[in-house]
């Protein structure tokens, strides 16, 4: 595994999360804020962003695969309470 899969899975994991139930305040949902910290956060650990794209392709398509994700798990989860 390459350092910039290892930051990216260590990113997602603590940055990307569902909204909160009844919209209230919590995890952004805002792509290109999610995708911009994430190339922030990156590069601060010597990552460039051709390196995460090496990785997982256009940047933003990612992000808002992994929110949709989140997002679904959470759904599902609150219709099996």
């Amino acid at each position: 595994m390459t350092k910039a899969r290892e930051f990216i899975d260590f990113w997602t994991e603590n940055s990307i999360h569902a909204v909160e139930q009844y919209r209230t305040a919590g995890a952004s949902q805002d792509v290109a804020e999610l995708s911009r910290r994430l190339i922030e956060a990156a590069k601060g650990q010597g990552i460039s962003e051709a390196d995460l794209q090496a990785e997982i392709g256009e940047i933003s398509d990612y992000i808002g695969d992994r929110l949709k994700a989140a997002n679904d798990a959470e759904r599902e989860r609150r219709k099996s309470i």
